[in-house]
């Protein structure tokens, strides 16, 4: 599968099905550990829902940013338009499509979208903190880690089964003037 030239554009109802199994897919069970992007070792349950990824798509403030190659869905992630600075989240990349340059494209064009389309002068997303690797990656592409954490919404099934107690979110911004 080719991910030089992937197709973007935004997500509509009709694709929320799709999203959610590539969302369930790169981040939980079995399946998500063919890629990079697993937290199947610190969550387990869902990672989202059809009314969480249609809130999305439907969001008159933001996104669902799809990528296809080769005409099928490859990736995807939520932009949010917060006045000034934009919010990404639920990215996701087709666990077999995982290092080969397709994220980078994603969050490239994420950046791009929210910068001329809404004037945004930043991109803020946050990470669970124990993600070191994923971090890692955000940070080679310009993301600053700020410290500034938030709790992991405990008893909440929306967001995972957690499977330790350390758990907390990481506030990443890059500028993108």
């Amino acid at each position: 599968m080719s991910t030089v030239n992937p197709a973007f554009r935004a997500a509509t109802p009709a694709d929320v099905p799709a999203l959610v199994t590539l969302v369930e897919s790169s981040y939980r069970g079995d399946s998500s550990r063919t890629g990079w992007t697993t937290e199947a070792d610190i969550l387990g349950g869902r990672r989202t829902d059809p009314d969480m990824v249609a809130a999305a798509v439907n969001d008159p403030a933001g996104l669902m940013l799809v990528a296809e190659t080769g005409g099928a869905l490859a990736a995807c992630c939520q932009l949010e338009n917060r006045g000034g600075h934009a919010y990404f989240g639920m990215f996701a990349v087709r666990p077999a499509a995982q290092g080969g340059g397709l994220g980078k494209k994603v969050l490239a064009e994420a950046e791009r979208l929210a910068r001329e389309e809404w004037g945004a002068t930043e991109m803020h997303m946050t990470v669970i903190s124990v993600r070191e690797e994923l971090i890692a990656w955000y940070v080679r592409r310009g993301y600053v880690r700020t410290g500034d954490t938030s709790p992991f919404p405990y008893g909440d099934e929306r967001f995972g089964l957690p499977k330790r107690d350390d758990l907390e979110f990481e506030l990443l911004v890059k500028k993108l003037g």
